[in-house]
């Protein structure tokens, strides 16, 4: 089977100090990974490399087969942390950059998802919660008909209601065949999802698999696995 995903020792250093330190890793088509792990991980550096927004040192890294760059951004769908728009645009102006920007903008999809989220189309962003900033950053990113979404920590702001509404409906309904990864700093919160989940510390995957069969053999939940993992 051919990867949506794939790096092999990928490296990317800031100063001296490695933030991805030779990672090798292979995602398939059409599965949910959770990348897992504590703060200043490599997380949000892996995610952006593989979006094409950072360059790496050394290593490889190729989604659907082609390295980063403008040619993966037309299917590749990326949610960072921070805010991406002007504070003085709305989530109109949010949701129209996003229509004529990326060919694969679903407006129909986007509109029905701002809608249920209870985002109205003038408010202003610099007037949002955090909360109601990820779901506009969900709603939009999610509407893209894409093969593979980064997602960034997107559900930190999230009230209970609101997460069950992004994975019960807006997980459930992506496109057909792609594939989605998900960081996390905690398990806990993304855990009934997870297809894959894949462990990373210092910069490195220090452990993937199918997260069914890792808690069937460890006779746990991946929360609890991960406490283990990442113990102090």
């Amino acid at each position: 089977m051919s990867h949506i995903l794939e790096c092999k020792d990928l490296t990317k250093t800031y100063g001296k100090t490695p933030a991805i330190d030779g990672l090798s890793v292979s995602v398939e088509p059409g599965r949910v990974v959770g990348l897992l792990g504590p703060k200043d991980s490599g997380k949000t550096t892996f995610l952006k490399l593989a979006a094409g927004l950072l360059t790496p040192d050394s290593g490889e890294i190729r989604i659907d087969g082609v390295a980063p760059g403008v040619n993966t951004k037309k299917f590749t769908a990326f949610l960072g942390g921070a805010n991406a728009f002007e504070d003085w645009a709305s989530a109109g102006d949010a949701f129209r950059l996003y229509r004529d920007f990326y060919a694969d903008f679903d407006c129909e999809k986007a509109l029905s998802m701002l809608s249920d989220l209870g985002i109205e189309h003038k408010e202003k962003l610099k007037e949002m919660s955090r909360g109601a900033l990820e779901k506009l950053g969900i709603a939009l990113t999610m509407s893209r008909r894409a093969k593979l979404f980064l997602l960034d920590e997107p559900i930190g702001g999230l009230d209970p209601a609101t997460r069950d509404y992004v994975f019960n409906t807006v997980f459930a309904n992506r496109p057909d065949g792609s594939t989605v990864i998900i960081t996390a700093g905690s398990a806990s919160d993304v855990e009934r999802v997870l297809q894959d989940a894949a462990f990373i510390s210092n910069g490195r995957v220090t452990l993937f698999e199918d997260a069914e069969n890792l808690r069937s053999e460890r006779g746990k939940s991946l929360d609890a696995i991960f406490r283990e993992e990442f113990k102090c």
